[in-house]
C-alpha cells in the first residue's frame, strides 16, 4: 500500500471521490464466499454465515450437518448452532438495526436469532402468512426492520416492521399485468402481456427496495426489473419508469444509504447512476486541488478542516498521522481557528481504531460512530438532567445533535417521553425533518394538533388519515369537528372518507358547520339507497322513510336562498313518490314507484285508472299537450279505439290529429287510422299520412293541394315497387308543372 499513490486508490463517481479498504484479514478459515450465505449486521456488527443449501457443494473435513455461524467483522468465531428448522431451503437472511438475524425459509417461515447464534421465541411460530405458504417465496429484500418477499406467482409481501411481525401487507399485483405499462405511466389497457408469474419465462432479473424514509407515501416502493421494463410497485399500484434513460435488461439495482440515488449494473456490464426514479442520469464532474500552501493562503482554514475531515474519515493509521500533520502544520498559519479540532478527532480517531482492531472486530465509521455515541450522550444527558429546565436542556442537546447529520430527533424525543419529560420531547421532536418519523411521535405524546400541522403541510394523505383517525377516538365530536375545519385538507379527506363510510357522522359535520344543502343531498341520497333494499316493493312500508328523508331534504333545501330549484324537486319528487306509493298499495302492482310523471299517467290510463291518471295530470299541472300526447298513446297501446274516438272528439285537440294518425299506424290499425287522416289541416301531412299505408291515389289528392314537386318525388319514391302508383305522381306533377 506505501508504493501505490493516495491519489491513485481514489475513483471519481459523479460529484463524490471513492476508494475500496481492506480493513482487516479476515481470520475464518475454510470460509467460501461462493459456497455461502451471508448476512452483515450494520455499523461493523457481526457476520451471520451459513451454507448454501440451494448449492451442490464438496464438503470438506465438516460435519454434513449445516451450521449457523457467527463471526465478527474479523472473522472471529464468536458462535454457532445447528440449522435444524423446517419449511424447506433457506432464501434470505439479515440483521435488523437491534442486532437480530432474522431467517426466511421457503415456506414463509420467520426465525430470529441473537448475537449469541440463540433462537429468539424457539416456541412461537411466525410466518410471511398463508399466501406466502402456498406459493413459495423465492427471494427476499431486506432493509433496516423490514422485509419485503417474492413467491414463486410472481406476488410481493411486505413487513413494514418486525417489531410488528404479523403485519405483513401485500402489495400491488405486477405479476400479470394485462395490457402492460401505458406510456403514461398507468398500467392495463391493450398491448402486450407482461406475465410475470410462475408460469412464466423468467421471474424478475432483479428488484430493489426504496425504504419508508424515503418515499412520498411514507410506505416501501419496490423498484422490479423484468426483460426491458422496469416498474415500481407499492401497496396501491404499479408505475412505469423511464427505461429510455437506462436501457434494460438490468441486472442488479441498488439504492444509495441516503435514499436519493440508484446504481444498476447493465446487461452490457456499464455500472449507471441514476436518481431513484431513472429521470436522468447523474455525469461526472472534475474537480481541481490547490498545490501548495503559497496559492491556497486564503483558504488555508478550510484546507486544514478539510485534512482533519479526512483523517476522521481515513482507517489506514499512517494516512491517519500524515493528515493530522498536515493539519496541525497548516494550523499553524491560522489566527481563528479551533485549536480543539485536532485534539477531539485524534481522542475519536483512538477509539475508532480500538474497536476496529481485528480481536474487537467493529470497523464503525466516523460517521457511525457519532450517531451511536452522541444518541447514546442524548439519551444519558435527559436521564442524568432532571433539574435542568427542559429549554436550556433543548439548547444543550442540539449543540451536539447538529454535529450529526441523519440522526433521529424521533428517536431522542421518544426517550424524552419515556423519562416523562414530555415537553422537551415535543420540543425535540420539531427538529426531525422526516414527517413520517415526526407524525407519529408527536401523536403518542399527546400532540394531536402540532401532528395534524405537521401532516397536512407535509401532503401526505396516509399521515393525514392518520392523524384524523387518531384525533377522532379521542375527542368529542364537536371538537373533533372544529379541529378538522381549520385544516382544508384533512377537512376534504373526512368528507371523502365519510361520504362513503359514516353518512350519520358526515350529517352531524355539516350540521355543525352550516352545510344545510350538503345534509340535503345526503338525505336524498339516502331515499335513493333505500329504493335499492329489496323489500321496497309491492307498497312496501319502507317508502314511508324514503317520503320523509326527502321532505326533510325539501325543508333544509328551502332554507337557503341558493337552493329554490333542489328545494321545489325534492317537494315534487316526494309528492310523486306518495302517489305512486298509494298507486301501487290499491293496485297491488309494484310499477309506480321511481317512475316519471308521464310514465305514472301513462301507466295509470293503462290500467283504466282515468281518476288517478287525472290527479297526476293535476297535481304536477301537467300541460294540455303533453296530456294528449300521453292518452293517446297509452289508449294506443291497450288498443282502445272506441275510447281513443271518443276522447279525439271531447273537443279541439290541441296537438292536431297528426298524434292520432301516428298512434293507430304504429298499432297496424290502418283502418282507425283512416278515420283521423282526412282531419289533419297540412295537405303534406295528410298525404304522408296516405302513403304510409299504402293509399297512393288519395296519397297524390292530397298532394296536388300542396302543389309541392318535392313531396311528389318523396311519395313517388315511397311507391318506387308500384308502378301504376308511379305513374300517377308522375302525371300529377306534369299537371301542376312543378319540378
Amino acid at each position: 500500500m506505501a508504493n501505490v499513490s493516495v491519489a491513485a486508490e481514489w475513483q471519481l463517481l459523479y460529484d463524490r471521490y471513492y476508494r475500496k479498504l481492506e480493513i482487516h484479514q479476515m481470520r475464518w478459515k475454510h470460509i467460501d464466499l461462493n459456497r455461502n450465505k451471508l448476512a452483515c449486521a450494520p455499523f461493523g456488527g457481526p457476520i451471520a454465515v451459513i451454507r448454501d443449501d440451494s448449492k451442490i457443494v464438496q464438503l470438506y473435513a465438516e460435519s454434513a450437518l449445516r451450521k449457523l455461524r457467527i463471526f465478527n467483522s474479523a472473522g472471529v468465531l464468536m458462535a454457532e448452532t445447528v440449522w435444524k428448522h423446517s419449511g424447506g431451503r433457506l432464501i434470505g437472511m439479515s440483521w435488523t438495526d437491534d442486532q437480530t438475524l432474522v431467517c426466511i425459509v421457503q415456506d414463509g417461515s420467520i426465525y430470529r436469532y441473537n448475537v449469541h447464534a440463540e433462537v429468539i421465541e424457539p416456541n412461537v411460530s411466525v410466518s410471511m402468512g398463508k399466501e406466502c405458504f402456498l406459493q413459495n417465496v423465492v427471494e427476499c429484500l431486506f432493509w433496516g426492520n423490514g422485509v419485503v418477499c417474492l413467491t414463486e406467482a410472481g406476488q410481493l409481501y411486505c413487513v413494514p416492521d418486525f417489531k410488528n411481525i404479523k403485519n405483513v401487507k401485500k402489495l400491488a399485483d405486477f405479476s400479470n399485468v394485462g395490457g402492460g405499462v401505458g406510456v403514461d405511466g398507468s398500467v392495463g389497457g391493450v398491448g402486450e402481456d407482461l406475465d410475470l408469474s410462475a408460469s412464466s419465462e423468467t421471474l424478475p432479473n432483479c428488484m430493489a427496495v426504496i425504504e419508508p424514509q424515503y418515499t412520498m407515501s411514507g410506505n416501501v416502493e419496490v423498484l422490479v426489473s423484468f426483460g426491458d421494463g422496469l416498474v415500481a410497485v407499492d401497496e396501491d399500484g404499479v408505475q412505469k419508469l423511464g427505461v429510455d434513460i437506462v436501457p434494460g435488461p438490468l441486472q442488479k439495482m441498488v439504492v444509495s444509504p441516503n435514499g436519493k440515488l440508484l446504481a444498476s449494473f447493465t446487461h452490457d456490464g456499464r455500472i449507471v447512476v441514476t436518481d431513484l426514479y431513472f429521470s436522468n442520469i447523474m455525469f461526472a464532474k472534475e474537480c481541481e486541488a490547490d498545490e501548495n500552501l503559497r496559492l491556497i493562503r486564503a483558504s488555508l482554514p478550510e484546507a486544514v478542516e478539510a485534512c482533519i475531515d479526512a483523517a476522521s474519515h481515513e482507517y489506514d493509521l499512517s494516512r491517519q498521522r500524515t493528515l493530522l500533520r498536515a493539519a496541525s502544520y497548516g494550523q499553524a498559519f491560522c489566527s481563528n481557528f479551533d485549536r480543539d479540532r485536532i485534539q477531539d478527532t485524534s481522542k475519536t480517531l483512538r477509539v475508532l481504531n480500538s474497536v476496529r482492531d481485528p480481536d474487537i472486530g467493529i470497523p464503525l465509521s466516523v460517521q457511525q460512530y457519532k450517531e451511536v455515541v452522541i444518541m447514546h450522550w442524548a439519551c444519558s444527558k435527559i436521564t442524568a438532567s432532571l433539574a435542568i429546565p427542559d429549554a436550556t436542556l433543548l439548547e444543550i442537546l442540539l449543540d451536539k445533535l447538529r454535529l450529526c447529520k441523519g440522526i433521529s430527533y424521533a428517536a431522542v424525543a421518544a426517550h424524552a417521553d419515556k423519562s416523562g419529560r414530555r415537553k422537551l420531547a415535543a420540543m425535540l421532536v420539531e427538529h426531525e425533518p422526516r414527517s413520517s418519523k415526526q407524525v407519529p411521535l408527536l401523536l403518542s405524546i399527546g400532540e394531536e394538533d402540532t401532528a395534524l400541522i405537521k401532516a397536512t403541510e407535509s401532503g401526505d394523505t396516509d399521515l393525514v388519515y392518520l392523524v384524523m383517525f387518531h384525533i377522532w377516538q379521542k375527542r368529542p365530536p364537536l371538537e373533533f369537528f372544529g379541529t378538522i375545519q381549520a385544516r382544508p385538507l384533512a377537512r376534504d379527506l373526512f368528507i371523502t372518507y365519510a361520504r362513503a363510510y359514516k353518512h350519520e357522522f358526515l350529517k352531524d359535520f355539516f350540521l355543525t358547520t352550516g352545510q344545510l344543502q350538503d345534509v340535503a343531498y345526503l338525505l336524498w341520497k339516502e331515499s335513493w339507497e333505500l329504493a335499492k333494499n329489496p323489500m321496497a316493493s309491492k307498497g312496501s312500508p319502507l317508502h314511508g322513510p324514503r317520503i320523509k328523508l326527502i321532505e326533510k331534504s325539501h325543508s333544509l333545501f328551502a332554507e337557503t336562498k341558493e337552493h329554490t330549484f333542489e328545494s321545489k324537486a325534492a317537494e315534487e319528487h316526494a309528492k310523486l313518490l306518495r302517489i305512486q306509493h298509494d298507486l301501487e298499495v290499491a293496485t297491488k302492482q309494484p310499477i309506480f314507484v321511481d317512475s316519471s310523471i308521464s310514465d305514472t299517467i301513462r301507466t295509470c290510463i293503462v290500467l283504466g285508472n282515468n281518476r288517478a291518471a287525472m290527479k297526476v295530470k293535476t297535481e304536477f299541472k301537467v300541460s294540455e299537450k303533453r296530456w294528449y300526447w300521453l292518452k293517446v298513446f297509452a289508449l294506443a297501446t291497450i288498443r282502445d279505439w272506441d275510447a281513443l274516438e271518443k276522447f279525439s272528439k271531447e273537443k279541439r285537440p290541441p296537438i292536431g290529429f297528426k298524434p292520432f294518425v301516428e298512434a293507430c299506424i304504429d298499432a297496424d290499425e290502418k283502418g282507425e287510422a283512416l278515420k283521423y287522416i282526412p282531419k289533419l289541416a297540412d295537405p303534406r301531412e295528410k298525404a304522408e299520412a296516405y302513403a304510409r299505408i299504402g293509399m297512393a291515389k288519395e296519397a297524390a289528392d292530397a298532394a296536388s293541394q300542396a302543389k309541392d314537386g318535392e313531396l311528389l318525388e318523396r311519395l313517388k319514391l315511397t311507391f318506387a315497387q308500384n308502378a301504376t302508383a308511379s305513374s300517377i305522381f308522375d302525371t300529377l306533377r306534369d299537371r301542376l308543372g312543378v319540378s
